[in-house]
């Protein structure tokens, strides 16, 4: 610190949440950046588990200022039930800010997104989304249809950009997706001014807050959702997200400059998952993959679908570590792999009879990739150690191979869900 930027370095699911948290404790602002509560966080404390989706987890330390910034799209059903969830276990919330620039997800999107999700299904090219309404509320803001926060403080404002909404959303339901499903313009604009009421307090111009704390020389943590290669930009698209979750789009979605940016954090876990359809070369269909899932309760916090598990892949993790300009390593849940007398390594991929070590753009080609692997020495079980000397030499080797192959260094090494369960690297 004083600004540090976490992000997921694989396709998500990397348990950010954990990491927050721990570095949390010593942090001012931590500041969500993009995404919508189509991500799901879960941290566990004192044997009590917490499922975020918008809110940061920073929420658990009394006294932390945790902004939902402009980036992010915010459904406000959502955010006021993750709110009544913390103050029924007793957390106080009073910290909470949501950007008034940020996009609100409304009830059309979700119906587009089902709409959309069940017609592709048919011919089996659904993307595999939540359901959410995230991308359809992206497209809007866009497109410069979308709703913002800052509008549900202009009542006729608000209204009128509801009704030309509703309006084009309800055509396309009926005569693009042939959906029964209709909207009233004035139900959803009476439930909203609800919202608005609960949510006022929250509200303010978080690049403001954000700028003037760095400025004041206060530790701000940036959290990403999703993971890098769900990037719109730079994923494995179309099977991505509709945001930004590498570093630059912190920038972007907190409104300030590469410049306050100090380092930034990668986080990975000891193999790779993902969720949801889309080429997966170290993708396990055997019973290890069985194995890792069940071990590593590999199941989506927002879902409950089973998460897709493969050995780690370091063809992905130095694209990670290239694209977002990375400078230390998470490395989570490698306790997972315990009692496996062989643990494999990806370093590159064979692909048309060459060896690759950089992750194709195509997905037609990333289909042909085969993964080359390196195999070493397993572990048996480390959830119970608490410092980088005590680890095994099969697991410290393990550790070094990485961060030889991403060109990166580990700093912190996870053996368990819980807060002290994380081991910090001083080498």
């Amino acid at each position: 610190m004083p600004t540090k930027v976490i992000i997921g370095a694989q396709w998500g699911d990397e348990g950010k949440a954990k990491i927050i948290d721990i570095l949390s404790e010593k942090a001012d602002v931590v500041v969500r950046c993009q995404g919508g509560n189509n991500a799901g966080h879960t941290v566990a404390v004192d044997g009590e588990v917490y499922k975020f989706q918008l809110i940061p987890s920073g929420i658990l330390y009394t006294g932390k200022k945790c902004i939902v910034a402009n980036g992010v799209v915010v459904d406000p059903e959502g955010i006021l039930g993750e709110v009544d969830g913390l103050l029924a276990k007793g957390i106080d919330v009073s910290t909470l800010r949501i950007s008034s620039r940020a996009h609100l997800v409304m009830p059309y999107h979700k119906a587009l997104d089902r709409a959309k999700e069940s017609i592709q299904a048919k011919d089996g090219k659904d993307i595999g989304t939540t359901m959410k309404g995230i991308g359809p509320c992206y497209m809007d803001k866009a497109e410069r249809s979308g709703v913002r926060v800052c509008d549900l403080y202009h009542e006729e404002v608000f209204a009128e950009k509801v009704r030309a909404n509703v309006a084009v959303k309800n055509d396309m339901l009926k005569y693009v997706y042939h959906q029964e499903e209709q909207f009233d313009a004035e139900e959803i604009i009476s439930t909203y001014k609800k919202y608005a009421e609960r949510l006022q307090p929250f509200v303010e111009d978080t690049t403001v807050s954000v700028y003037e704390a760095i400025k004041a020389g206060k530790e701000v943590l940036f959290e990403g959702a999703q993971g890098t290669l769900l990037d719109l930009d730079l994923g494995t698209y179309p099977y991505v997200t509709s945001s930004h979750p590498v570093t630059g789009g912190a920038c972007i979605g907190a409104g300030i400059g590469p410049t306050m940016i100090d380092s930034c954090i990668g986080v990975m876990k000891g193999y790779i998952t993902r969720v949801g359809k889309g080429p997966f070369p170290t993708e396990l269909h055997d019973e290890i993959g069985d194995r890792i899932r069940e071990e590593g309760h590999e199941f989506g916090t927002v879902t409950g679908r089973p998460r897709r598990c493969g050995w780690f892949d370091a063809v992905i993790g130095e694209f990670a570590v290239r694209t977002s300009g990375l400078t230390e390593i998470a490395l989570n849940k490698i306790d997972v792999l315990k009692d496996l007398e062989v643990v494999k390594i990806c370093v590159g991929y064979e692909f048309n009879g060459e060896i690759i070590k950089y992750f194709p753009a195509s997905l037609e080609d990333l289909e042909l990739c085969k993964p080359v692997y390196e195999e070493m020495e397993g572990w048996g079980d480390i959830s119970h150690i608490r410092s980088y000397e005590a680890l095994p030499e099969s697991v410290k080797k393990y550790l070094t191979r990485i961060e030889e192959l991403i060109g990166c260094k580990i700093t912190m090494v996870g053996v368990g869900p819980n807060r002290d369960q994380n081991i910090i690297i001083n080498k």
